[in-house]
Order: C-alpha cells, then sequence, then structure tokens
C-alpha cells in the first residue's frame, strides 16, 4: 500500500485528522484575499467582451495560413483608412482560414475598405470575403439571457439540496461556496484580460455543476456522521463534520487532479499552440473553476455549514453534553491515578546518614522494614547511601482449628515442646 493511500485510510478511519473545522476563520481570510483581488480587477481591468456580447464585424477569408499571417493581416488592416481598427482580433483557423474581428462599421462606407484590405492580402477577390455584422443589442440579449440562466440555474441547486438533503442551511452554505467560485472565476478573467465570449459561459455554468458535486458529495458524508448525533455524546456537529471532511479528502484531491490535467492541457493548446479561438476561453474557466470548487467544498461550504448549525440550540445543548460527559471521564482518570499511586507495594528509597533522601514518604520504623541483606545477618546501613526495599508487612495466614471427635481426645495429642522436654 502506497504511502498516500495508507494516508487515506488512517483520515478514513480517525486515526489521523487535521481540525479544518477550528481554522475556518483562517480559510475565511484567505478566500476573502482572494475575492478582493478578483473584485479589484473587475473594477480596474474590467472584462473584454467579445464581439458576440460587444458587437463588431466579423470577416473570414480563405487563403494559406504561414507564420506572417496574422501580422501582415494587421498591418492590411491598419493601411485600409479605417480608423479604429489597431484592437481587431487576427486569429487562423487551422491551416486554411484567417478570421478578422473588429469594432462596429458602418455597412456602406466602411465594411468595403475592410473587405477590399483583406481581400488584397490574402490574394482574392473582395466578393470571397465573407463578413458578418453583429449588432450590441443582439449581444445585450445573449448577456441578459446567460444572467437569467445563472439565477435559474442557483434557484434550482438551492431547491435541490434542500430536497435532498432536507436541510436548509445545507443550501445556503453550497450557494455560498458557489458563490465564490464564480467570483474567483470572473475575476481571474479580469485579470489575465481573456476574452469572454460564449465559451466562456458554457465553462462558467460546467464548474458551477463540478464545484456543486463535490460539495454535494461532502454533505452526504457529514450527514451520514451525525445521523445519529443526538443520541450519544462521542462528538459535536463540528467534530462530526471535520470527521468528514478528513474522510473525503483523499477522495477530493484524486478527483480534482484528474480532472485538472486534461483541462491544463486544453488550456496550454490553447492559449500557447493555437493563441486564439473558443478552446482557450472554455480551457481557463475549467481550470480556474475546478481548482476553486475543490477549494470551496472543503474550506468554505462544510466550515460555514457547522458554523451555522451549532448555533442550533439543541445543538448547542448536545454540545454541552458532550463537554460534560468529557470533563467527569477526566476528573475519575485522575482519581484512579491518584488511587494507583498512594496503594501499597514495595518502594524503593535511598538513605543516607540523616535519613530518607525522598522527602515524599515518611521514615519507616523497624517494624514497617524488612531490610534485605546476606545470609550472616541483616545489612546495615553505611555512612553512604544504601538502597532499602520496603516490603508491606503481612499477618501470616490462620488456621482454623477442627473440634475434636471424642476418640481424637483420648489418644495423645501432639505436643509443641522441645524435643529435650517431651514425655516419652
Amino acid at each position: 500500500m502506497s504511502r498516500f493511500s495508507e494516508l487515506g485510510h488512517r483520515l478514513y478511519t480517525g486515526d489521523v485528522s487535521y481540525d479544518f473545522i477550528a481554522r475556518r476563520r483562517r480559510w475565511y481570510l484567505i478566500s476573502a484575499v482572494m475575492m478582493a483581488i478578483s473584485l479589484a480587477a473587475l473594477l480596474g481591468f474590467r472584462l473584454t467582451w467579445g464581439i458576440e456580447f460587444s458587437g463588431g464585424a466579423d470577416f473570414r477569408a480563405n487563403t494559406q495560413v504561414t507564420s506572417s499571417s496574422v501580422p501582415q493581416m494587421r498591418t492590411a488592416l491598419e493601411g485600409s483608412g479605417v480608423p479604429g481598427l489597431e484592437e481587431a482580433a487576427v486569429t487562423t483557423i487551422n491551416n486554411n482560414q484567417i478570421r478578422v474581428q473588429t469594432r462596429p462599421l458602418n455597412a456602406v462606407t466602411e465594411v468595403p475598405k475592410v473587405r477590399g484590405a483583406i481581400a488584397n492580402e490574402v490574394g482574392v477577390k473582395s466578393e470571397a470575403v465573407a463578413y458578418n455584422l453583429i449588432g450590441a443589442s443582439w449581444g445585450s440579449q445573449i448577456t441578459n439571457r446567460a444572467l437569467l440562466a445563472l439565477a435559474v440555474f442557483l434557484v434550482l441547486v438551492a431547491l435541490v439540496i434542500w430536497i435532498y438533503f432536507r436541510n436548509g442551511t445545507m443550501s445556503a452554505a453550497a450557494l455560498v461556496a458557489l458563490g465564490h467560485d464564480l467570483l474567483l472565476t470572473i475575476g481571474i478573467y479580469a485579470l489575465v484580460g481573456f476574452t469572454v465570449t460564449p465559451a466562456t459561459l458554457i465553462g462558467v455554468l460546467t464548474i458551477l455543476g463540478y464545484s456543486l458535486y463535490d460539495t454535494v458529495v461532502v454533505f452526504d458524508k457529514v450527514r451520514e456522521n451525525v445521523r445519529d448525533l443526538k443520541s450519544s455524546t462521542v462528538r459535536t456537529y463540528s467534530e462530526a463534520a471535520n470527521l468528514a471532511l478528513n474522510q473525503v479528502l483523499v477522495r477530493s484531491i484524486n478527483t480534482t487532479i484528474i480532472g485538472v490535467l486534461p483541462v491544463a492541457a486544453l488550456l496550454f493548446a490553447g492559449a500557447v499552440i493555437l493563441g486564439e479561438g473558443p478552446l482557450k476561453d472554455l480551457a481557463l474557466a475549467l481550470f480556474v473553476g475546478m481548482i476553486a470548487g475543490a477549494y470551496s467544498s472543503i474550506f468554505i461550504a462544510v466550515p460555514m455549514l457547522a458554523q451555522l448549525k451549532e448555533r442550533d440550540p439543541e445543538l448547542r445543548k448536545h454540545a454541552s453534553r458532550v463537554a460534560s460527559r468529557r470533563a467527569k471521564e477526566a476528573s475519575r482518570g485522575r482519581s484512579t491515578q491518584a488511587g494507583q499511586t498512594g496503594t501499597g507495594g514495595s518502594h524503593a528509597l535511598v538513605t543516607s546518614g540523616q535519613g530518607t533522601t525522598d522527602p515524599g514518604v515518611p521514615e519507616p520504623t523497624n517494624e514497617e522494614l524488612a531490610v534485605t541483606g546476606s545470609a550472616s545477618g541483616p545489612t546495615r546501613p553505611a555512612t553512604g547511601a544504601t538502597r532499602i526495599t520496603l516490603e508491606p508487612t503481612t499477618a501470616p495466614p490462620t488456621v482454623a482449628s477442627k473440634p475434636l471427635t471424642e476418640g481424637g481426645a483420648k489418644r495423645p495429642q501432639p505436643q509443641h515442646l522441645p524435643r529435650s522436654q517431651r514425655r516419652k
């Protein structure tokens, strides 16, 4: 068995335990710092909305893609005479198509100039360059629908958790964890400057589902541990929840690692190899959200659940009973230990010429001591230190005498006299 598997077994059985619940303020502080950074990024850098949300013009042309296709196309756009094309997004699709996304353009005066510049660069006719104009109103409708879908998703999540666990506190803790994951993911997008596209929305909804799955797994173990909690005084609610966290910790780590590795490969392919495209936006949302979801299910959802549940008056009384039982056991243990220390048995003392060196034991009398010595007689203490063994004095066992019968009384009885004084 590997060390990690052995650690998982010891965590599950309770031999090894880390107190996540007692250190919840530390996790709250870390999450607060990360969310503050995310909010600062949203306010300072703002999100870069894709053409699908902000509106604009999309041009595509077939050509043989080379390593210099993108910079040459940017130069051609700047020479088209249309202002405001410095921020145009130029990407390649496979090896035979180039894509240009610009700000909203005038269909009469600006679109023909841009189409002509692209056609001259790739060596085709202007009519061969396909284009599509996306209005800002359409992007606004997509944004509103995405927000509505997110709200419906959160409401359904709260209802499903409440129905499944029959516990409204679990629903509240799960929603807080989901909000934490959502804010961190959007903040990272604003911080790195990635474009928000429909693929980003797909990724965000996906990671919310993943975070919910991880949280439900932990909550299910918590419910199992607290099922018969009030019928005994073994542990409190927080201790049972902390045991559940330790029992699923290895599983959460393994699941997160296995899920993040392929997403990291997608992110590398989209950001480094391809450079642009929906793959990069989707992979970033999945990568950040999966890590944040694993963190929130362990360090946010369950500690907050335990904190809210401990406010229940019945659970407070239960915690008091647990503390009272433990205090009685500790007091009983101290009394037993003190009784064992004060009972009889042999004691070893080191004495000097002035007496014993152990001030806690009084100096015994001759009748209470059995001094060990040689066959010639007892060993008396010398001027130096002498080791004396104190033996408990016990009375000799008494033998019950049997009444004599009439015949036995006539027989001569044994005489306890010296041999020389016995009558012959």
